[in-house]
């Protein structure tokens, strides 16, 4: 990268979106665009309203946008043969040589704006469409982690549908496969949005009942009496591990206001445990970003039973807040990588699989037009 002004990588910011975790995406991004040299990149934040509106906001470090702050909306373009990624009727357009999909739940951690980001041909950090939505979906990722010989927390996955037709029969099924206490959570969500820890019948209904609010699929997973590790994954094709982390809950379980809010929960990094264990942890955490096809970053958090020596995954985030109290940032930190660096090397690597995505593609249509 050239540190020259005329030089810059014109670095697009998503941010916001459409999904319940849109205020913790304006925190990373505004966190992320703080710590960007500015020497080497030059930021276009791009903010995407709850209704899913996209509009150039360069009031981005005032807070929460109001309606008049924004002024005329933007449309994306999916179209690889127009250099503008974003258009407005009778407006300049916005020209960018990367972006940062720094959203978070639904309708963008979840392959949907990665499937936009591929139709117009733009770099991206982070991974694929399906990777996203595989990661997204728990239940789903849960079964391919199992199925590639990945241990995980017995779990069960109903329908809101099922729930919401025959409501005791659920709840008798669920205490069939599983005991209390365990949590509930949608299948689809992140940041532990949704998510309550049922004791008994009584708040096991209520917090399926709460869970269908944001999913069609609920997922009931055996409480782990166990510590909570977490390993940063960065890289494409030969990804690394960050040392390993570890949560501890000020409260009862690592919640929302935990995470982004109270700044509840201490982090040890790296994790007082024992070598060979720790060496476990981040030679899995590579797998399971391996078996879900990520690229670019992930944080895999785990549930470590030390009277067993078990090691299981709970989830793969694709993308992992970016707040100034988040674990992914905080762990490469530990291992050396500052922020500001963290974010040139994963712009690095969204260059690298674009470039290796093109090359692919042109092999392919060498293929098909012989």
């Amino acid at each position: 990268m050239s540190a020259k002004k005329q030089d810059r990588i014109k670095l697009a910011v998503l941010f916001g979106g459409r999904s319940g975790e849109h205020e913790v995406s304006i925190i990373s991004a505004r966190s992320m665009m703080a710590a960007v040299d500015g020497g080497k990149f030059e930021v276009f934040p791009i903010y995407i309203s709850p209704e899913g509106s996209w509009f150039f906001w360069t009031g981005f470090m005032q807070g929460t946008p109001r309606p008049e702050d924004l002024g005329e909306a933007y449309t994306p373009s999916p179209d690889p043969s127009e250099r503008a990624f974003l258009k407005r009727a009778g407006g300049d357009d916005v020209e960018v040589d990367v972006v940062f999909p720094l959203l978070h739940g639904p309708y963008g951690e979840d392959g949907t704006i990665q499937g936009l980001l591929e139709l117009d041909a733009m770099p991206y950090v982070g991974s694929g469409p399906l990777a996203s939505a595989l990661a997204m979906d728990k239940h789903m990722s849960k079964n391919m982690l199992r199925a590639n010989g990945i241990s995980t927390v017995d779990y069960f996955a109903v329908s809101r549908r099922r729930w919401e037709q025959n409501a005791e029969a659920v709840t008798l099924e669920v205490e069939q496969r599983l005991r209390y206490p365990l949590f509930v959570k949608p299948a689809n969500l992140g940041s532990s949005i949704g998510i309550a820890k049922a004791k008994d019948r009584e708040t096991l209904r209520a917090a399926l009942a709460d869970a269908a609010r944001y999913d069609a699929t609920l997922l009931c997973e055996q409480a782990a009496r166990a510590r909570e590790l977490e390993v940063a994954v960065l890289g494409n094709d030969a990804p690394e591990a960050s040392p390993v982390g570890e949560i501890v809950p000020h409260g009862e379980f690592y919640d929302y206001d935990a995470k982004y809010v109270t700044d509840g929960a201490d982090l040890h990094a790296p994790a007082d445990l024992p070598p060979d264990v720790a060496q476990r942890a981040r030679d899995l955490a590579v797998r399971a970003f391996q078996v879900h096809g990520c690229a670019g970053l992930a944080r895999v958090d785990f549930f470590f039973f030390p009277e067993s020596d078990r090691l299981l995954v709970n989830e793969v985030n694709t993308m992992p807040g970016f707040t100034p109290i988040s674990m992914y940032p905080r762990l490469w930190a530990t291992a050396g990588l500052k922020y500001g660096k963290l974010i040139e090397r994963l712009v690095d690597l969204a260059f690298e699989r674009h470039a290796d995505r093109m090359r692919n593609l042109l092999r392919y249509e060498k293929a098909v037009n012989l």
